[in-house]
């Protein structure tokens, strides 16, 4: 019995040694990021002020954009989500709705609302996609296309959508999504100031319990759900922290799919988006990453801080569970195909720096950080724990993460002050510190549910239901 709890002791001491690298390990690439991204938030903030976006994009010539919006199910979003793109302050766009064989009234709400018409429209790519229904155009809105075809997943979609694509830029994003009016402008900036750009990301906010009036966001606020409420606070660090500094360090390997757009012939030519994945949006990048360097085409992938899009999250933990089960099958999916690229000189940071993080400590990060927070509580049990240790876990797995989160609302109120309620700031930072304790580790707990399912090549996305926007009529 001796031998065996010394065994079990030297288990214990061995993974708590390991967890302890992993937070310090992730810790310090937060770190990184984060002071990266707050350079590079105030670089950006300066350069705001001394340029006028429109008059950019009025001397440099804007170039046309078609926005490619999947939807499926989309019947409670899909009017006022559209009814706002047709809004947009861009000079030149098109609007490509693909109904990817909905089940519910989508198709039908969209021939009423936009007086719908058959329409021919022929094909610019020969990329394959499900077997297209029949071509519609509004009567009333002639930029306004809608394609009706079977279903095939949110990637085909897209295809589709790449397929009848025109013009030299598109921008892939979701149906239920609410584009500012000024979106495209913004994330059209990239373009223009570098020829080398075939690909720029935009920042996604959430829109529940804000009010949308004709398309528009009228009143921003915090959600009421305490799960939609963890995950503005998620988003803010994901995006402000995490992606900005990743395209500072110019390692950007996601750009959303909620909101991104894309050099319509450099994605052709990589062969548009992989179907046999629920990872699409990383894959692309992934992707284009090596498809650019094995071609060797000069390249930028950017993410651009201020253009956003409002999506609506989840607000139950069932249907948030399986959001974040499909995000970590994506993932694996993403970073096992591309496997070829970990550590590879021949593709540069994203090969020897981008790749390897998102492989090691977001990938198998889950199967190590859960498993920690047990055997902790074991060796404090077992009275085999030092003080120094649980002074050092505690300050890797929560202090630390406590801080980021802290600095992520400051970088939020410092740039760009979406939340203008003091009420809903202080909620923020309170959020910053609790959602440490319970919240993070039942996302934890859904990241490892999601890596045992791509490991047992789990498929599909799983069901999500929509609550629809919080609508207020025009007056």
């Amino acid at each position: 019995m001796t031998i065996f709890l010394r065994s079990l002791q030297m288990i214990v001491e061995g993974f708590n040694i390991l967890v302890l690298i992993y937070f310090i390990s992730l810790n310090f690439f937060y770190l990184l990021t984060s002071i990266f991204a707050f350079k590079a938030l105030r670089v950006y903030a300066r350069q705001l002020k001394a340029i006028h976006i429109e008059e950019l994009i009025a001397n440099a010539g804007a170039p046309p954009i078609t926005l490619i919006a999947p939807a499926y199910n989309e019947e409670p979003t899909c009017i006022p989500s559209i009814t706002a793109l047709l809004s947009l302050n861009y000079p030149e766009y098109e609007i490509l709705v693909v109904n990817d064989g909905s089940q519910d009234n989508t198709m039908k709400k969209l021939i009423e609302a936009f007086d719908m018409i058959p329409a021919h429209r022929a094909p610019t790519s020969a990329i394959e996609s499900a077997t297209i229904r029949q071509i519609y155009r509004s009567s009333h809105h002639s930029n306004l296309w809608v394609i009706d075809k079977d279903n095939g997943g949110k990637a085909d979609a897209l295809n589709a959508g790449l397929k009848y694509c025109r013009t030299p830029l598109f921008c892939a994003m979701d149906a239920d999504s609410i584009l500012e009016r000024d979106a495209l402008i913004r994330i059209a900036r990239p373009f223009l100031e570098d020829s080398r750009t075939v690909a720029a990301g935009g920042i996604i906010r959430i829109v529940n319990d804000c009010t949308i009036r004709g398309g528009t966001l009228k009143e921003i606020r915090l959600p009421k759900n305490w799960f939609a409420k963890f995950q503005v606070l998620e988003y803010l660090r994901a995006f402000l922290s995490g992606r900005m500094g990743w395209s500072a360090l110019d390692s950007t390997l996601i750009i959303s799919g909620a909101f991104g757009i894309f050099k319509r012939s450099v994605v052709a030519d990589a062969g548009g988006y992989a179907t046999d994945t629920v990872g699409e949006d990383m894959e692309l990048i992934v992707k284009l990453h090596r498809h650019c360097r094995e071609q060797n085409i000069p390249y930028k992938i950017s993410f651009v801080p201020d253009p956003v899009a409002w999506t609506e999250c989840p607000e139950s933990a069932k249907i948030l569970g399986r959001q974040r089960d499909r995000w970590q099958r994506g993932l694996y999916e993403v970073l096992t195909r591309h496997r070829v690229m970990f550590m590879n000189p021949r593709y540069g940071r994203i090969g020897l720096f981008a790749y390897p993080y998102f492989y090691l400590l977001e990938m198998l990060g889950p199967a190590i950080e859960m498993p920690g927070y047990i055997m902790f509580v074991i060796a404090l049990l077992m009275g085999t724990v030092s003080y120094t240790y649980i002074l050092a876990f505690f300050m890797a797995a929560f202090i630390f993460g406590v801080a980021l989160s802290i600095f992520s609302v400051a970088l939020e109120e410092l740039t760009f002050r979406r939340y203008p309620r003091t009420s809903d700031l202080l909620q923020l930072f309170l959020l910053a510190v609790v959602e440490n304790f319970g919240y993070r580790q039942l996302t934890i707990y859904w990241r490892i549910h999601g890596f045992i399912s791509a490991l047992r090549n789990v498929q599909g996305w799983g069901k999500m239901e929509r609550k629809g926007f919080n609508l207020e009529e025009s007056s």
